[in-house]
């Protein structure tokens, strides 16, 4: 088995997985993707949180906050990143419609200017809207920053052996994230 993946995401998108205000992630592709699309490159994976490019505009109002919660004690000269989520992908659902994903607005942190954004970005290119069964680990990874980890991609192989000791724990119920994965389809396929 290779090293595990690692999906990067901005840091106020993984503490709302965590904290079970959302359950999905919006997808495209980082700018240097090797296929210049997103691919899923794995169903299981760590979330690594990124910092650099949050900008508080495209947050509801009410999430705003988060951005600098997540800032307080992150330096761009750290060595080292906290790894605390952990993630099952359980449905990979493709949006090319913008009254569609009009339609996941209450399910998510994000304002209606990202979501339009990231859907007309690669206009071509379908949206990935990932389901996820999110996890908290029980004892935060802290790995050292690589090179491999910067730049504007998606995904990330941790060059550790990290999964031998790592326990965790499901941020929501089984019935609670079962309810949301219900929600979300009835509302976009009715």
């Amino acid at each position: 088995m290779g090293n595990p993946k690692a999906l990067k995401e901005w840091a106020s998108a993984v503490q709302a997985l965590e904290d079970g205000q959302q359950i999905f992630i919006m997808r495209k592709g980082g700018i240097v993707e090797e296929t210049r699309d997103f691919q899923v490159e794995s169903n299981d994976f760590f979330l690594y949180p990124t910092y650099e490019h949050q900008r508080r505009e495209l947050l509801k109002d009410k999430y705003r906050g988060v951005i600098d919660e997540t800032l307080a004690g992150w330096s761009s000269d750290d060595a080292q990143v906290k790894i605390s989520t952990f993630a099952t992908m359980v449905e990979d659902i493709e949006i090319s419609d913008q009254e569609q994903l009009n339609k996941l607005f209450p399910f998510h942190i994000w304002t209606e200017n990202f979501t339009e954004e990231r859907l007309k970005w690669k206009r071509k290119n379908p949206l990935h809207i990932m389901l996820l069964r999110v996890y908290k680990l029980d004892q935060p990874l802290e790995i050292p920053i690589e090179q491999a980890y910067l730049g504007c991609k998606s995904w990330i192989e941790i060059s550790a052996d990290v999964m031998e000791n790592a326990s965790m724990t499901p941020v929501l119920s089984d019935e609670a994230f079962a309810r949301q994965v219900a929600e979300i389809k009835r509302t976009l396929f009715s």
